[in-house]
């Protein structure tokens, strides 16, 4: 994966774990706020304006934390005030593109690589290249790299840009959104990673006890609601939602979590249908390029070899889910 010291990249594709082996994942460290008026963040954050054109979102097809802010940038249909670039050459030296934007110029090699946006906005950055990150291009820095406070920017701050008026975070229920969110993230968003980037049998054991308590906990809930916080689907179910796509797909072989499938839940394989076919959101991902980031992972599966299977055809079958009240 790599990563930059002092601002210049350096190819280093170990995994960052802890003495018992578990995986650690690095903070984001550009945390900066867009707002419709330009004023401070929710918690005191430099405050940057919602203007058409002036922010670029920087994604890849198989990271899940990118696809939440892909898909948050489609429900609410701003993609015309904020452009995107979607990694579409190798991960060599981090996510990479065939197209540079604005008045970037490519590598030597004839590739823009992301590193070069980190690099623009602070000359001596140390630390991880990651998607999404929410380019300025009026002020040449970073506004953000954390997915979380992104799809909130997208839901709230660019209302004068769309004809979308539904808030993914309605004040009524925001309490018992971050309750599943931090539940979810730190047993299975997160999860994932922590089984499959385990450096010891312990860390692993650990890391996939906690993904399929995750699963058990959310099956038993999907059979009295029908969305993750009640009868309104939220940011709760589009933040679970990348990760329940990618399970069958990825996580449950390359990252061995192979307990149970998500197919094997009835309620998370009808819930996932139902999100799958959602109305504009097939046209955030493809299957085939989820499977070809992960398993080119060459630390986890050094063969590169891509399999053939598993079949989601599972997912175009009708769902069950208006047998629960929408609100």
């Amino acid at each position: 994966m790599g990563l930059m010291i002092d601002g210049k990249w350096v190819d280093d594709d170990r995994i960052s774990a802890d003495d018992r082996g578990h995986f650690i994942r690095a903070d984001s460290r550009f945390r900066h706020w867009i707002t419709a008026d330009g004023s401070a963040g929710p918690s005191g954050e430099r405050g940057f304006k919602a203007e058409a054109g002036r922010y670029h979102l920087f994604v890849s097809p198989s990271c899940p934390w990118a696809h939440r802010t892909i898909i948050m940038r489609k429900l609410k249909a701003i993609e015309g005030a904020i452009s995107m670039s979607n990694a579409d050459r190798p991960k060599d030296k981090g996510w990479a593109y065939s197209e540079a934007i604005d008045d970037f110029q490519p590598c030597d090699d004839g590739v823009f690589r992301l590193y070069q946006v980190y690099a623009a906005a602070d000359a001596n950055y140390s630390g991880k290249v990651t998607v999404p990150t929410l380019w300025d291009r009026e002020r040449r820095t970073i506004v953000n790299n954390e997915s979380s406070e992104i799809i909130r920017m997208f839901n709230a701050a660019f209302g004068a840009f769309t004809t979308v008026n539904y808030d993914f975070y309605p004040e009524d229920l925001r309490g018992e959104i971050d309750r599943i969110n931090d539940f979810v993230y730190s047993h299975f968003n997160n999860g994932v990673y922590r089984a499959g980037f385990a450096r010891s049998q312990e860390a692993y054991n650990d890391a996939v006890r906690k993904v399929f308590l995750c699963l058990d906990t959310l099956e038993k809930q999907l059979g009295e609601r029908r969305y993750l916080a009640g009868e309104r689907i939220t940011e709760a179910d589009w933040r679970a939602f990348p990760t329940l796509l990618r399970f069958d797909l990825v996580y449950y072989s390359h990252f061995k979590c192979n307990l149970r499938r998500v197919q094997d839940y009835p309620n998370l394989a009808n819930y996932l249908r139902e999100l799958y076919q959602w109305p504009g959101i097939r046209e955030t991902f493809d299957l085939q390029k989820i499977k070809e980031g992960y398993y080119g992972q060459l630390n986890v599966n050094p063969t590169g070899i891509v399999p053939i299977g598993p079949s989601l055809d599972h997912l175009e079958l009708p769902h069950d889910r208006a047998r629960l009240r929408a609100a």
